[in-house]
């Protein structure tokens, strides 16, 4: 699971030039974190000519010892050869029918491959030079330590360019609100992404990322945590390095993420850096009334 943007017309283009049968997408890492990832082995020009997967040994870039090409999972294909090649992987009953391990390996010496260098593609809007933004997020640690890039002045992944937007589902919401300002009950966010609806009635939330319709009760305090949509955090609640999905309430007084063991006891799952995760409901439930 990957994070990233791309100027896909510009991988396109590279692959038309180069009249390519296949262009991998790829990013260049450091060759100590060779063993983490896929590894395309190229020409000077881009041919591909191997792929490793997850070797320590993995061959480097030609132009940049210090690197390795790492897939990124994403290809463009000529459509004749696309077809005929699932076809034909179609047809292997050994096969598992991924592109990365069934597919691609069976194209080097009888295709044009090419690796698109990812760190080329251009963002409207983003610094010349600045590096581009790709982050593998397939386990829980990767997909919070991503979320709390975001909180970040000038983040790398930046929600706030106008000339390329993020396109995602629009919502009708009312904008978010922050209510109660007395020394003991102040509703305050600082370092942090509050989505629409969300309600900090008294409460505090600092460094951390909020989806919609969260109710943050009188007291609680929120710390360096990603809360999913329609959470509510009852009062005098204390959450520190965690992440809820939807639809998660936690009542009165209850402490996350201070405890390992006993957040384990509780039945919710704590990863190899601590982050406890709790488990939501997955349809729409009524929320608790605002408490204030």
């Amino acid at each position: 699971d990957h994070i990233y943007r791309m100027n896909i017309r510009q991988m396109i283009e590279y692959h038309v030039e180069k009249r390519a049968g296949v262009t991998v997408a790829a990013i260049p890492v450091p060759r100590e974190h060779a063993i983490e990832f896929g590894v395309i082995e190229t020409t000077p020009e881009g041919r591909i000519i191997g792929f490793h997967e997850k070797k320590a040994d993995a061959p480097t870039m030609p132009t940049d010892p210090e690197r390795v090409f790492a897939s990124m999972g994403n290809y463009v294909f000529s459509t004749e050869l696309l077809l005929q090649e699932l076809y034909n992987d179609l047809k292997k009953l050994s096969s598992s029918h991924d592109f990365g391990k069934d597919i691609l390996p069976t194209l080097i010496g009888t295709s044009d491959m090419f690796a698109y260098d990812f760190q080329t593609n251009v963002i409207p809007g983003d610094p010349i030079g600045s590096p581009q933004y790709w982050r593998d997020v397939g386990t829980l640690d990767a997909y919070y330590e991503a979320s709390m890039d975001l909180r970040s002045v000038s983040p790398e992944l930046n929600l706030y360019n106008r000339q390329w937007p993020l396109r995602t589902a629009g919502y009708f919401d009312a904008p978010a609100k922050f209510v109660f300002d007395e020394d003991h009950r102040r509703g305050m966010a600082v370092d942090s992404i509050i989505a629409g609806s969300s309600i900090v009635s008294g409460g505090m939330v600092r460094g951390s990322v909020l989806g919609r319709g969260v109710k943050v009760h009188t007291g609680s305090l929120i710390e360096d945590s990603v809360i999913f949509d329609n959470c509510d955090i009852g009062r005098h609640a204390k959450i520190r390095r965690a992440i809820l999905e939807k639809n998660v309430k936690i009542g009165e007084g209850v402490r996350v993420g201070y405890d390992p063991d006993e957040d384990r006891k509780r039945g919710w799952l704590v990863t190899e850096s601590g982050i406890v995760v709790i488990e939501g409901h997955h349809s729409t439930v009524d929320i608790a009334t605002l408490q204030v």
